[in-house]
């Protein structure tokens, strides 16, 4: 498809994620957020697009080429179907995407079946440093991989009023760590090392008030005898400014050197045998953690003007829901399963 002109784009929810939606949006010269719709017009008037209450009359009013979601999982389903009901071509949902892997397959194939391109907002795979971690892993320099592990420990758990300032919600999801943060890095291992074939998980609940896990580990096997750890307690904090900004640290260790992320976003070396380690990656300041929303609402726009391949399409991203699962049921049977 060549390239008319901007997009029309709208956007359901008006929470407090969608904030960093809009400020993407705005920032994109191929792209016009025409339209804004949440229960409460107040906050959809707020984003200062056009603002909306009823998802419906949105669509009617603004055609739009896109529709970006950014509701809770709970309305994943419905909001969907109106949109595929209304003829929107492309529409990018929020993860986690849907309520249980069963709900997932059947909008996937609701989508496949009324011909529209469904993606996952999954956004930390876009993050730059993990996309320069990419290319060093594909460039063979650290040798032989064995483990990358991501210690998460954004310090945001403890206590009565743990996120209700900022996702009260949280506080109320029989699932959390897993379902709602750590599905981050599930993909994001995915995208780094390749399909996990077995994953062994053990999870707790440190903090009574809420309902989810909210602490604990997985470890992956990937091809080629590499692993992945994920390290994961919303109690305890890192060394950075903004703890959400890489939400943790990163190691990815390889027989001829190590790479280690900070808090900061920035990205060290450390060569085999070496005491020294040289600073090799420096991200933006922009937006959310190193511009990665914007990087993915990109990404859509030149998927639809210039015909360049999706990311984070639902069929594929039902992998990640699957897994996901598996995780869950590894730590309730207390053993390591074959994926």
């Amino acid at each position: 498809m060549e390239d008319t002109g901007s997009l029309r784009v709208a956007m359901v929810g008006a929470g407090y994620f969608s904030q960093f939606h809009v400020d993407a949006w705005g920032r994109m010269p191929r792209a016009d957020l025409a339209g804004v719709c949440d229960r409460n017009l107040a906050a959809a008037e707020a984003t200062g697009a056009p603002a909306f209450d009823d998802l419906e009359a949105m669509l009617a009013a603004v055609s739009p080429d896109i529709l970006d979601v950014v509701v809770p999982p709970v309305t994943h389903a419905e909001t969907l179907r109106i949109a595929f009901a209304h003829g929107v071509k492309h529409v990018i949902c929020q993860k986690p995407f849907c309520r249980t892997l069963d709900e997932a397959k059947v909008i996937a194939a609701e989508a496949e079946a009324t011909g529209v391109t469904l993606i996952v907002h999954e956004n930390f795979r876009f993050q730059p440093w993990f996309r320069f971690i990419k290319g060093v892993l594909e460039s063979g320099e650290l040798g032989e991989l064995q483990q990358v592990s991501f210690r998460l420990r954004p310090g945001d758990g403890q206590g009565p009023r743990a996120y209700l300032d900022r996702q009260p919600y949280f506080q109320k999801m029989e699932r959390l760590l897993i379902h709602e943060t750590a599905v981050h890095f599930i993909d994001t291992f995915r995208y780094l090392l390749g399909d996990p074939t077995a994953v062994y998980a053990d999870l707790r609940r440190l903090n009574p008030v809420i309902a989810g896990e909210d602490a604990g580990f997985f470890i992956m096997d990937h091809p080629n005898g590499v692993r992945s750890l994920f390290d994961g307690n919303r109690h305890i904090d890192h060394i950075a400014t903004n703890t959400r900004w890489t939400m943790g640290e990163a190691l990815v260790e390889g027989t001829k050197g190590v790479l280690e992320l900070l808090g900061d976003g920035t990205v060290w070396k450390r060569e085999f045998g070496s005491l020294e380690r040289a600073l090799v990656f420096t991200p933006t300041t922009e937006g959310f953690a190193g511009d990665c929303v914007y990087a993915l609402q990109e990404h859509v726009v030149a998927g639809v003007l210039d015909g360049a391949p999706f990311e984070n399409l639902a069929r594929e991203y039902l992998t990640i829901v699957t897994i996901e699962e598996a995780v869950y049921r590894s730590d309730a049977e207390g053993c390591k399963l074959t994926l």
